[in-house]
């Protein structure tokens, strides 16, 4: 089906406060990966910032700092991973409410 250019005009307007709603949205979705059987976690919202890391205090070893970074790298993409799934879905939500509209 051929959408009038015009009603793409109409329907910007809509596209806008859709985009404005998810940029409100996108701090609070937000998701925890964990890498070495949850010894590291990292969490990370929807505009991938992270704002938690726990690191379980055994896994710390000053001669083998080289694993604790493949952890940290593991669970940041792990919940890069989810976050990413989320906004999606969210997204997916916020599109057909505004088709709907």
């Amino acid at each position: 089906m051929d959408m009038n250019p015009f009603d793409l005009i109409k329907n910007m307007k809509g596209i806008q406060e859709n985009m404005k709603k998810m940029q409100e949205i996108l701090p609070t979705i937000t998701a925890t990966g964990s890498a070495g059987a949850g010894m590291v976690e990292v969490t990370v919202n929807g505009k991938f910032i992270v704002t938690a890391v726990k690191i379980e205090r055994d896994i710390v070893d000053p001669d083998d700092v080289q694993t604790l970074q493949v952890l940290i790298q593991s669970a940041f993409n792990d919940a890069s991973a989810k976050v990413q799934e989320r906004i999606q879905s969210e997204g997916l939500k916020a599109a057909s409410t505004f088709a709907k509209a």
